[in-house]
């Protein structure tokens, strides 16, 4: 259980942070990027659930942000042994599979695309969210073999699942914001 009693610690004030198994890394270090980034895409799909009204996604995109907080304490969590544990949080096949699911469910319901989407419409909040994710996969690529591959797939399936939902909320609100290749020439 987390208890924090104390917001302020002073221990990066020298500009340095913590990881889980009690060593210090740069706040500029690639591991420490790849968390900000995987912390600002849930931060992002927090403001899209705030503007949905359809239960079923917000409560998927809750699971996710759960497991965003998951996928964070697992790139703090050092080493080359991804095996989750009663201590440690590691991503698992299962969190990824969840989501394929999830995806394949609401795609079902979407006619096929017949041209590129636009980021806009009713999803524009997802979208965000989305394109924050795959920054924060390139990031978690950028720290090599240190990330657990499942934290990766994870991060893929996830933008995949956003630009899905993008199109569950625009279909429900007109449809998608089609791109017009060359349109303003």
């Amino acid at each position: 259980m987390v208890k924090l009693n104390r917001i302020y610690t002073r221990t990066g004030d020298q500009g340095t942070t913590g990881l889980v198994d009690g060593s210090r890394v740069s706040k500029a270090d690639a591991r420490m990027v790849a968390i900000g980034d995987v912390d600002e895409a849930n931060s992002a799909i927090g403001v899209a659930i705030a503007s949905l009204t359809n239960d079923d996604l917000r409560s998927a995109l809750t699971r996710v942000q759960n497991d965003l907080f998951d996928l964070g304490a697992d790139l703090a969590t050092p080493g080359d042994d991804f095996t989750p544990g009663e201590m440690t949080l590691r991503i698992v096949p299962a969190q990824v599979e969840r989501l394929e699911r999830e995806i394949d469910a609401m795609n079902a319901e979407i006619p096929p695309l017949t041209s590129f989407v636009l980021p806009g419409g009713a999803a524009a909040s997802l979208h965000l969210a989305r394109a924050i994710v795959r920054r924060a996969e390139r990031s978690a690529v950028a720290i090599g073999d240190a990330a657990n591959p499942q934290a990766l797939a994870y991060l893929n399936r996830l933008s995949d699942f956003l630009f899905v939902a993008c199109r569950a909320v625009n279909l429900l609100a007109g449809g998608d914001v089609l791109w017009v290749a060359g349109e303003n020439r």
